[in-house]
């Protein structure tokens, strides 16, 4: 392990690109930005790029992002890709992870340490419940991947807070802001580096919501998300049609405050 990362490029979807954990101005924040952040202080020169668009499938990451990453050739990638696959409704775990395995080759062949993500454990979650034992299997996939080609991995799964319905936004589907922040704690713990704050701080004890309200909120949720993700599926069109990587070229980033001071810094754009 390096002493210290320069640059750092992140790949994939939606959970990369940072969607729900909106900045003040709209944009998306995530876990990557927020490891970004961290990485930067005490390293005038370094730079990020965050190549990740919502929607994306292993596929698309594969043609448009990894061959960015090669170019860049940073010292610190990290890779999340095929969740959108895993979750349509025919999915072959063992030839997404294929692909996968295919990727990771390439990119830890620029000398780059490599970090990857097993998937989050569903069980809590109504109708994603079901994708549940596809999950597990493709996280068995990936763990072997990652030892097979010396990547760190960041088991989600076990992440216990995640499990929690609360940590979900309104589509089921994106992390919260804290949900983005124990990403970004938990990724930088296996990184190896020294942060104040623990992921594994329980959520606050749930307010208990009569049955009814349950369902109708399970009801509302496939009439207002899963159905027209399923329609346009069916049709041909995916989230990230027109959307481009909010940070395609390594930019340097300067830290906002002090030595000493909050872990939060800004790009210079």
């Amino acid at each position: 392990m390096r002493a210290a990362w320069t640059s750092y490029v992140a790949i994939g979807d939606s959970f990369t690109e940072g969607l729900d954990d909106l900045r003040d101005d709209g944009t998306p924040r995530g876990w990557a930005d927020r490891v970004a952040e961290r990485l930067a202080q005490n390293v005038p020169d370094f730079r990020y790029a965050n190549l990740a668009v919502r929607g994306k499938l292993i596929d698309q990451i594969v043609a448009d992002q990894v061959p960015i990453a090669e170019q860049l050739r940073p010292d610190l990638i990290t890779f999340s890709a095929g969740g959108n696959d895993i979750i349509r409704p025919r999915c072959d775990p063992d030839s997404v992870a294929e692909r996968c395995d295919a990727a990771l080759a390439r990119l830890v062949s620029t000398g780059a340490d490599v970090v990857i993500f097993a998937g989050f454990d569903t069980r809590k979650v109504p109708v994603l419940s079901r994708l549940r034992g596809r999950i597990a299997t493709f996280n068995e996939l990936l763990r072997a991947i990652a030892d097979k080609h010396g990547c760190r991995i960041v088991d989600l799964w076990a992440m216990a807070p995640l499990s929690d319905p609360r940590s979900w936004g309104r589509d089921r589907l994106h992390l919260t802001p804290d949900g983005h922040r124990r990403v970004s704690l938990r990724t930088l713990e296996v990184l190896g580096i020294p942060v104040t704050e623990d992921w594994r701080e329980p959520l606050a004890d749930p307010v208990q919501h009569p049955w009814l309200r349950r369902r109708q909120e399970d009801l509302d949720w496939t009439r207002n998300y899963l159905l027209p993700f399923l329609s346009k599926w069916a049709r041909g069109h995916q989230t990230g049609d027109g959307f481009q990587p909010k940070r395609p070229e390594l930019m340097p980033y300067i830290a906002e405050n002090p030595p000493g001071g909050a872990a939060t810094s800004r790009a210079v754009i």
